[in-house]
């Protein structure tokens, strides 16, 4: 019989049978589709040796008028500027003390006590000691005068620290460490750390770690939800926000050594916000929006309000006659989201409702009309803008904008929202890789990858491709992404690293697997057998940095569906099933193979260092079979 091409049908659909998706494909990692074809993505490596502490999640990278390029990254326990790789930590001042600190030492321990009467510190904060004295041994001046980290909180008037050199290892106190530091220690504590895991409700355990004393009840007021930032340039200069907390301003011309300070601190401020969920500075009228924020002549947070400041203004807030600042309040939904700017208008969420807000000039500046109502949205980073459409994350499903709200159709809607764990909802970060085409949300699911429970950060993300309207999925944890545009890669965050993505082919250096599976292929309903002797591989490897690139393609054949009819299930529902794999190099012609079935299915992997692979239209030698 003559060769059988095999053209299956481009993205994975999960969402329906194994029958059902004959001709398709079902299961994918580390695979994009593109023109139609399966092929493997890029790899990643680190952007930088150098390390920033806690989790990034927010990256904003602009560029001075001098050339400077700048890279904005939050975390849960800082906010630093990247430049030439060094990470720059600019995290603003909450409170200073002035000749108020003292300490105590344990001979034998690392532990040192720090009182200073309400101090207002937290678990996780951080503080730097300065004029201190030697206690008396090894805890000297210049061990007490850093940088330190608090390690608890026992009451509202002291907090301990671990002792370390200059070098960051640990010191140990001895029986002559009996002084207090001296009568002159200041001591400067940089803004509450924020959580770095979702923690809802109130009583105990809600909160900080480390807030009031052991077992006792938290209140409503104490912050439960995720650090999350916002951030946008002003010119050359730059505006963050902590959501719910205060907005901030760094100046460039300062330098990157100095911190970041709150707004109302800046000369000329004037009715400044001093709460917000998400700033913005508007591209078409250099306006800085304030969401989620206090109304003027209060401290209290209104959720749904909406502030302006004056145009070409971060200082002047205050409405007046004689300048544009002003507010809007948002008229449905209980909690405002998530506001994304495209080219005609900025696209706000709340928790049940989606909003036009545009510029229409004197004398209201801003107007505001509902969308779409009855919506959801995963998290404040579940949303990103491309060109003028806005594409995200809902409960349960996908949505899209494009001046119409619309359900995505989702072909792995089950497989994403089936193992997804919800506690950790707003640490979805929604992306966009424009070179391929691709918006991307990762995700934390509840079974890792391994089958066991999930890690409480995302370790999985899942593509649509908006040019190809295809899907695909797969497994990598990152914590926040970043196009590229200024910057030669895309980049993503995670642990206490950088990457540059689409970057070679590999892990950072190491192996990165990538997989791709079929539905079942039959002959005529299903009900002839079928033998398959040879197949004819189509792949290429253009691009490789392996000399040999290789890659396995696995042939499975079954007597029945099966289910899913994914191999790794296969043989426990049908013991007739069979499969053989077989490696194809770059110049491989041909394979003799012998398999029979009702139905077979191809999977390919490719476990080697450096392979870029192409999947073309494989033929098989295949025909009808008897049953013995």
């Amino acid at each position: 019989m003559p060769l059988t091409k095999l053209q299956f049908k481009p993205g994975i659909n999960r969402d329906v049978t194994s029958y059902s998706n004959e001709g398709g494909w079902v299961d994918c990692d580390k695979v994009r589709f593109r023109l139609g074809y399966p092929e493997v993505i890029g790899g990643w490596e680190k952007y930088s040796q150098n390390t920033y502490i806690g989790t990034a999640r927010g990256l904003f990278n602009w560029v001075a008028l001098d050339g400077s390029d700048f890279l904005g990254v939050g975390t849960e326990s800082k906010y630093y500027i990247e430049q030439g790789q060094a990470f720059n930590d600019i995290t603003p001042i909450r409170a200073t003390t002035t000749n108020g600190i003292t300490f105590a030492a344990t001979n034998g321990s690392s532990v040192i006590t720090a009182t200073d009467s309400s101090h207002g510190a937290v678990q996780g904060d951080f503080v730097t000691l300065s004029g201190a004295v030697s206690l008396g041994g090894l805890i000297t001046a210049a061990v007490l005068n850093q940088e330190y980290e608090i390690a608890s909180v026992p009451n509202l008037n002291s907090y301990t620290f671990v002792a370390k050199d200059t070098t960051g290892a640990t010191v140990t106190a001895n029986a002559s460490d009996s002084g207090n530091g001296g009568a002159g220690v200041d001591g400067a504590y940089q803004i509450n750390a924020g959580l770095n895991t979702g923690v809802g409700g109130n009583g105990w355990g809600a909160g900080t770690w480390g807030r009031g004393t052991w077992g006792s009840g938290a209140a409503i007021s104490v912050t439960t939800s995720l650090r999350v930032w916002s951030q946008d340039n002003f010119g050359e200069d730059l505006l963050i926000n902590a959501r719910d907390g205060s907005i901030f301003y760094w100046d460039k011309s300062d330098g990157v050594t100095a911190r970041a300070v709150e707004i109302g601190t800046v000369s000329g401020a004037e009715e400044t916000p001093v709460i917000a969920k998400q700033i913005m500075v508007s591209d078409i009228d250099r306006h800085v929006i304030a969401f989620g924020t206090n109304p003027v002549g209060s401290t209290t947070q209104d959720p749904l309000l909406i502030r302006f400041s004056d145009q070409e203004s971060l200082t002047d807030w205050n409405p007046k006659a004689t300048n544009t600042a002003g507010d809007l309040r948002i008229g449905s939904g209980s909690e405002f989201v998530k506001a994304i700017e495209t080219k005609r208008e900025i696209v706000i969420f709340t928790d049940s409702s989606v909003h036009s807000m545009q510029f229409i000039g004197a004398p209201f500046t801003f107007g505001i009309q509902p969308l779409a109502s009855n919506t959801t949205i995963m998290g404040p980073n579940a949303a990103i803008a491309v060109e003028d459409a806005v594409f995200w994350m809902g409960r349960q499903n996908f949505y899209l904008y494009d001046g119409k709200t619309q359900q995505l159709p989702c072909t792995v809607k089950e497989r994403v929202f089936f193992d997804f764990d919800y506690d950790q909802a707003d640490k979805v970060y929604a992306a966009v890789i424009s070179e391929f085409s691709e918006v991307i949300w990762f995700y934390c699911s509840e079974t890792n990858s391994l089958g066991n429970g999930g890690t409480g950060e995302n370790d999985r993300y899942v593509i649509f491709n908006y040019a190809e309207n295809t899907w695909y999925y797969g497994n990598l944890g990152r914590s926040a992404f970043l196009d590229r545009g200024i910057r030669t890669f895309p980049i993503g965050s995670e642990g206490n690293y950088l990457y540059n993505h689409e970057s070679g082919y590999t892990d950072d250096g190491s192996i990165m697997t990538s997989t791709i599976e079929s539905s079942p292929i039959d002959m005529g309903d299903g009900d002839q057998f079928t033998f398959i002797s040879r197949i004819i591989p189509d792949f290429t490897f253009n691009g490789s940095t392996n000399a040999d690139p290789t890659v396995n393609v696995t042939l499975q054949s079954n007597n029945f569906p099966g289910g899913n009819y994914l191999q790794s299930e296969l043989a426990k529902i049908d013991r007739s099933a069979t499969s053989t794999t077989v490696p194809f190099e770059q110049f491989t012609q041909k394979a003799d193979v012998r398999l029979r079935g009702r139905a077979f299915s191809l999977k390919v992997d490719c476990s080697a260092l450096g392979v870029r692979w192409r999947l073309g239209s494989p033929r098989v030698n295949i025909r009808q079979d008897g049953r013995r």
